[in-house]
């Protein structure tokens, strides 16, 4: 059979015994494509860091950071302009990165686990849980006595408790199937949103039932530097696994029986993405809210970049999910200031036409034609 794994999911001899159409070739240089990826990245933060309502200075945005970065001094004058800089934009554009480059690699490892061209990160029901615990604290005051911490441990533990019901839920004698994930995912959200729909409705306070759609619809609006280090933790735990998983990947994309031929175990493979994608799904969005269509459109995106290799797609999708964040979260603080957008609502009203255009450029399949 000669070295399992090897086998790239579009390899041309699987085409006939899988259904599943060969990947674009790649059409541009990997190292260039990351190169000016992480570029991006870097200018995209500073933006984040200097653009808003305040009328600050690009001389005085780049010195606030480079202290802050370097532990340099500021002038007691310089206060107001530094807690902006560092305290309020920096950590929030850190975590918009963080956030869309979680929400875009479990975007690719879903895809792959359940073999569905429109499974994103939210399939599984666990960000519906999430926004469970999430409103309780906004609507109830729950968790109270955590402080600021009492919104993301309640998002979390409600996301850890959604993915414990949907294993035991899809869960067979014969292990955990694609269809199951996907009905029981499904099944579960919509079950999830009713609880959250009749929260809302039945709060007695109209600024929480506010604040809690506005975390319904996804916002950055909260963010610090104590919502950082443990989105970061998941994201960088979670896309550690992926990467060190990608030929398994490659197999698993191919079907199970394909997969078996190549020596991958897909009903522990899918187990083990199951619990990382959960962990991490529930992670970003206990810091960020429910916010869409990154983790279906960016792996789409890569895809037609540099193919469906998952080794290529997750070292790209990362990257570019964590700009895409970065300026949608821009454009929600800056398109009707002061007032500030849902991100979410950026992200369908950008994502829905540039997703149709993407699929109408070229004849693309994933997981069948």
């Amino acid at each position: 059979m000669g070295t399992p794994l090897e086998l790239e999911p579009d390899a041309p001899p699987h085409t006939a015994r899988t259904g599943v159409r060969p990947a674009p070739s790649q059409r541009v240089s990997l190292p260039l494509l990351l190169s000016t990826l992480c570029a991006a990245l870097v200018l995209s933060i500073v933006c984040g860091a200097g653009i808003g309502a305040s009328g600050l200075s690009w001389g005085e945005v780049l010195r606030h950071l480079w202290a802050g970065l370097t532990g340099g001094s500021i002038t007691r004058g310089e206060v107001p302009a530094y807690t902006i800089v560092w305290e309020l934009r920096f950590p929030r554009a850190v975590l918009s990165a963080v956030v869309g480059a979680g929400l875009s690699a479990i975007g690719v490892a879903v895809q792959a686990m359940v073999r569905n061209a429109l499974a994103d990160p939210f399939v599984l029901g666990i960000s519906s849980g999430a926004a469970v615990g999430a409103n309780a604290v906004l609507l109830f005051g729950a968790f109270g006595a955590l402080g600021l911490w009492a919104l993301s441990t309640a998002a979390f533990l409600s996301a850890l408790l959604a993915m414990t019901l949907v294993y035991a839920i899809a869960r067979t004698a014969d292990g955990l199937t694609p269809l199951r994930l996907v009905l029981t995912g499904t099944a579960m959200y919509y079950g999830f949103s009713a609880v959250t729909t009749f929260m809302v409705f039945t709060a007695e306070r109209g600024e929480a039932a506010r604040s809690a759609m506005m975390w319904l619809l996804g916002s950055l609006g909260g963010a610090g530097w104590a919502s950082v280090p443990i989105a970061a933790a998941a994201v960088l735990a979670g896309l550690t696994h992926l990467t060190v998983s990608a030929r398994r990947l490659n197999a698993l994309a191919m079907g199970d029986e394909t997969a078996a031929a190549l020596g991958v175990d897909a009903g522990r493979l899918r187990k083990e993405l199951f619990l990382v994608c959960a962990a991490v799904t529930g992670a970003v969005v206990a810091v960020s809210g429910a916010i869409g269509f990154v983790g279906l459109m960016v792996p789409h995106a890569a895809r037609m970049l540099v193919g469906a290799d998952h080794r290529r797609l997750l070292a790209v999708a990362p990257l570019a999910g964590a700009v895409l964040l970065i300026w949608v979260d821009i454009l929600s603080r800056v398109v009707l200031a002061p007032v500030e957008l849902p991100v979410g609502v950026l992200t369908a009203v950008i994502g829905v036409p540039c997703f149709v255009l993407l699929m109408r450029r070229r004849s693309y399949a994933f997981g069948g034609a």
